[in-house]
Parts: C-alpha cells; sequence; structure tokens
C-alpha cells in the first residue's frame, strides 16, 4: 500500500475499491434573528417537523425489512409531540425558528446521553433528525447521500438511519463513517446489505471527494491510494471467498467430516422470512426484546405465544434456541429494570430481573413451552448474564418444571467461563456471547467505538475464556456454541472450531462464508490455528497469524 492505512472498526469481510464521495453536511445555522410573528413561526417549525416525519414514512415504506423498521422507529422519535411543544415554547421565548427546534432536540439528546451505552450511540440519530428539521427552516438542502454519476465509496461523518436504509449495494461500494461504534445503525444496517464498512474510523475525516480508497473490512483498515497491484488481490481474494462460500451447501463441517452446527440468529419477526430461508440447522440465537420494548407492562402470555408459534412454525424441523428476557443495561424496560442504577451494565440485567421479578420469567417460559407443545418444535431455551452455576441449576429447573427439556446459560461473564464445567452440570448446552464476554473481560463498553482495539473479539485473553468454556463443556459432554459477533468472521470460525466449539450462530448473510471457511479446513487444522491465536501477544498479531496460514492449502 502506498499510503498508510486508516483504522477503524471493519463490519464484515468484504472488500471494495474506489472513488471517495462524502456525504452532504449538516446545515449551518445563521445568526440568531428576532421573531416578529411567534404565531407563524410556530406554525412553521411543525409543519417542518412534521414534514421530516412524513419524509421517514415514505422512506420506510419503500426500504422494507429491517431498514424499514429502523426508519420507522426515527419517524416515532420526529413525531413526538413533546418535541414539538418544546420547540414552540422556546419560539414564544422569543426564538426563532431553526434554534427552537436546535433546543428541543438539545434537551432529548442530553437524556440520551446521560442514559449511556446504546442510547448515547442513539445521540446520532436525533442530529439527523434535528438537521433535516432546520434545513427545512432554512429552505437548504437536505443532509444526505452524494450522486456523483458513478459507483462511489460512500464517506460520512456518521451516516443516518435515513440515508443508510435506502443504499443501493449497485451504486455505493463500501462505507466508511468517522463515528459510530459496532452497535451502530449503520453497522447493522451495513451487514444486512452486505456491504463492506469501516465504521469509527477517525482518519476518514480528511479524505475528499474523488481520492482512491481500498476497504478491508475483515481488518478494519481503509488504505488511501491504494497500488493496482493492491486493488487486484483484494478484488481476488474478494472473488475466490464468494466462488467458495456459493460452493458449499449442507450442515457445517470440516474438511475431516467434524460435524459444527451452522445456525442463524433471529431478533425481529420481520427477520423471519430472510432467517427461515438460510441454509441453517435452525436458531441459535432468538432474541426475544423485541416484544418487550417501547411497552409499560410486559406482554401477556396470549401475546408471547402467538410470537413465539410464529417462529417455530417457520423453523419447522429445525432446533430453535430461545433466550429469555435479557433487560436491563442498554434495554431497559419500565416493568422489568431500575431507572435508579448508578452503572446498569453491572447491574440488575438479564436472568437477574427474574430475581426482581420471578413473575416474568414464569409468563415467558409459559409461552415458550405452550408454542412449543402446540407446533411440535425442538426447542431450547437459555438464560442471559449467568454467573454462578448455582443460577444456572435453578433456571434449568424453572425450565424442566414447564416440560421444556433443553436448559443452557449463556456464557457472558468471566466467571461463569471460568466455572463452565459446573455450569455444565446443571445445563443441556451453552452458549457464548463474545459481545458482552469481551465487554466484561477487558472493562470497555461494547458501545465505544473509542475502545474498539480490546472488543476485538481476536484477542488471545478472549480466546482463552472460550477456550476454558468449551473445555468445561466438553468435560461434561454438553455442546458449547457461540452466538456472538465472532461466529460471523470466516477466519475466526476455524480457530474457534479447534477452542473446542461445536455450534456457531450469526446474521444469515455470514453463513455461506463461515461454511466454506470450516469445509477448507480439518479438525487438526483447525486446533492449529488456534494455537496461533492464543499465544499471539495481541488481537492484530493473532488476526495475522491465521491469515497468513488460512492462505495456505489444507493439509
Amino acid at each position: 500500500m502506498s499510503t498508510a492505512p486508516l483504522a477503524g472498526i471493519g463490519v464484515g469481510s468484504g472488500s471494495a475499491a474506489g472513488a471517495v464521495a462524502k456525504a452532504a453536511p449538516a446545515p449551518v445555522l445563521p445568526p440568531p434573528r428576532p421573531v416578529t410573528d411567534p404565531a407563524a413561526e410556530t406554525a412553521a417549525v411543525r409543519a417542518a417537523l412534521a414534514e421530516v416525519v412524513a419524509d421517514l414514512e415514505a422512506r420506510a415504506a419503500r426500504a422494507g425489512g429491517t431498514a424499514a423498521d429502523v426508519l420507522t422507529a426515527q419517524a416515532m422519535i420526529a413525531a413526538d409531540p413533546v418535541l414539538a411543544d418544546r420547540a414552540a415554547e422556546l419560539v414564544a421565548t422569543g426564538t426563532d425558528g431553526p434554534h427552537a427546534v436546535t433546543g428541543a432536540y438539545a434537551a432529548f439528546r442530553a437524556a440520551l446521553l446521560a442514559a449511556g451505552g446504546y442510547f448515547a450511540e442513539r445521540a446520532a440519530d436525533l442530529d439527523d433528525l434535528r438537521d433535516r428539521a432546520v434545513a427545512r427552516l432554512l429552505g437548504l438542502p437536505m443532509p444526505g447521500l452524494p450522486d456523483p454519476g458513478h459507483p462511489y465509496v460512500l464517506v460520512a461523518d456518521d451516516l443516518a438511519p435515513a440515508d443508510t436504509a435506502l443504499l443501493d449495494p449497485e451504486r455505493v461500494l463500501a462505507l466508511i463513517t468517522v463515528r459510530g461504534g459496532p452497535t451502530s445503525h449503520t453497522a447493522i444496517l451495513a451487514k444486512a446489505l452486505g456491504l463492506p464498512a469501516v465504521v469509527g474510523c477517525a482518519g476518514a475525516a480528511g479524505l475528499h471527494d474523488g481520492r482512491q480508497v481500498l476497504v478491508l473490512a475483515a481488518e478494519g483498515t481503509v488504505h488511501p491510494d491504494p497500488g493496482p497491484e493492491d486493488v487486484r488481490r483484494a478484488a481476488e481474494e474478494q472473488r475466490r471467498r464468494r466462488e467458495r462460500a456459493a460452493g458449499a451447501t449442507g450442515p457445517g463441517r470440516t474438511a475431516d467430516g467434524h460435524p459444527v452446527a451452522l445456525l442463524v440468529n433471529l431478533g425481529a419477526l420481520h427477520e423471519l422470512d430472510g432467517a427461515a430461508a438460510a441454509d441453517s440447522e435452525g436458531v441459535g440465537l432468538f432474541r426475544t426484546e423485541f416484544l418487550y420494548l417501547d411497552r409499560e407492562q410486559a406482554p401477556t402470555v396470549e401475546e408471547q405465544t402467538a410470537a413465539y408459534r410464529t417462529v417455530f412454525e417457520a423453523f419447522a424441523g429445525r432446533r430453535i434456541t430461545v433466550r429469555t428476557l435479557d433487560a436491563g443495561a442498554d434495554k431497559p424496560l419500565p416493568f422489568a429494570t431500575a431507572a435508579d442504577e448508578e452503572n446498569p451494565a453491572l447491574g440488575v440485567r438479564g436472568l437477574r430481573t427474574a430475581v426482581r421479578d420471578p413473575q416474568l420469567l414464569e409468563t415467558q417460559l409459559a409461552a415458550i413451552a405452550e408454542a412449543a407443545r402446540s407446533t411440535g418444535a425442538d426447542v431450547r431455551v437459555m438464560a442471559p448474564m449467568v454467573s454462578l452455576p448455582a443460577e444456572a441449576a435453578a433456571f434449568a429447573a424453572r425450565v424442566r418444571a414447564h416440560g421444556l427439556p433443553a436448559a443452557g446459560a449463556m456464557v457472558e461473564v468471566p466467571a461463569a467461563a471460568l466455572r463452565a464445567e459446573r455450569l455444565a452440570e446443571a445445563c443441556d448446552f451453552l452458549s457464548i456471547g463474545t459481545n458482552d464476554l469481551a465487554q466484561y473481560a477487558f472493562a470497555a463498553d461494547r458501545t465505544l467505538g473509542a475502545l474498539a482495539e480490546l472488543l476485538d473479539p481476536w484477542q488471545p485473553a478472549l480466546l482463552d475464556l472460550v477456550a476454558a468454556t468449551a473445555e468445561g463443556a466438553a468435560a461434561r459432554g454438553v455442546p458449547v456454541g457461540v452466538c456472538g459477533e465472532a461466529a460471523a468472521d470466516p477466519d475466526l470460525a476455524p480457530v474457534l472450531v479447534g477452542l473446542g466449539v461445536t455450534g456457531l450462530s450469526a446474521a444469515p448473510a455470514c453463513l455461506p462464508e463461515v461454511r466454506a471457511a470450516l469445509a477448507d479446513r480439518t479438525l487438526a487444522d483447525c486446533r492449529r490455528l488456534a494455537v496461533l491465536a492464543r499465544t499471539a501477544p495481541d488481537a492484530a498479531t493473532a488476526r495475522a497469524r491465521v491469515r497468513e496460514a488460512l492462505g495456505a492449502p489444507a493439509d
């Protein structure tokens, strides 16, 4: 590469090269002006906010799927009457429309930042809504996507959901954002679209329109001014990966026939059709939070049963692993979590909420059991945020009391990984959530892009905890899967299998490359790769060692 690479957080495993085109900047507020007609000013503010809502709803209707869900949520925020009323109050004090809208959104933004975690990352979404309303009031073009007349690599400060949702993969080759983290909307939607992306790339601020770049998502790097050979090599690697992925079908297995269950993650009913159509053995992680969010009271047993039945029927003949409610931390619920916890990520979350409100878990287990009985589905149930063997045993007993045959525990806390054999004594399976396990192992907020290096799933210390979990589970003859982001990395998949992992669960679009990567290596190969990664001094070296070894033909 002819210029030093820019580092960020990679999304996906693809690559792309092309000319930069930068997203249109946000409108600049002019100096405040006197308000001569408060009624007209207020009407203009309310009209601008309403136009933003209508635009978002129209975009949602065109987008469909995950993008529609994101845009609908944005429209609901923009339609909040409290926002319009606050802006009207500011106009009444003599503030002009653009500054009144800015002030109203500032109060919302401060509340999200104070909440921290997931909600702090949503502050950027509010900025986009504000900018759209201000642009309408000022008669300026909407901030958003460029149109240079040719395919391009999109660079933005932090791409808004309204723009990301309508990206055309035929025109946008890759995404680069200066801000954003691994759970940002840009990252989520880029993965859904299959676009290579690097988010949280501070150096991208210096890129200008027309500059050639090479985006390597697997490495989380952006290479300005790449040479022809660099571009050719990346394109060849991309082509090779796609061909291998297209040729691999059926159950997951290594080159010598060692079975590795390949499953999909599912987080909402609108994802169901795509997930069910994937070549998988079932669902390795069914997140049930979508039933509880944006509600003042928990869903009834009837509501839950109907939703679970829909999922179970879609996966008839395949396994479905249901994670019970993972409330708390970045998913607070008014009926399940305390509002006064100073550090909710270390508070009452996951399974711990069942101690505060046992009926919450009982109702969910009753609904899962009823849906399983009426569909005959192969349903397994696991609890999030298990820390102690006694917690795992108590949860398993409650699951079996409802007539459900398989109970498991999520390993997301180092204490659980270190005592995995004891957890496995009470459970039928274990599942590792690498995102949270990394967060707690490295004391690093998983939503904070500035700590991306610590949260890298290639960190040898994290791999040590995965190995400890697999060894403990194996001692009791219990399978152990990985359902965190690590499972979606085709280069890391053989390493995880080499550590003793028996199943991998990821987004449907990621499974073909993971399946192909496993089919290329024997179990002995995987174990050698695991040693290379675990003995590395850091994540970057671990990744480089394994990628170099993967370049050689299998034995």
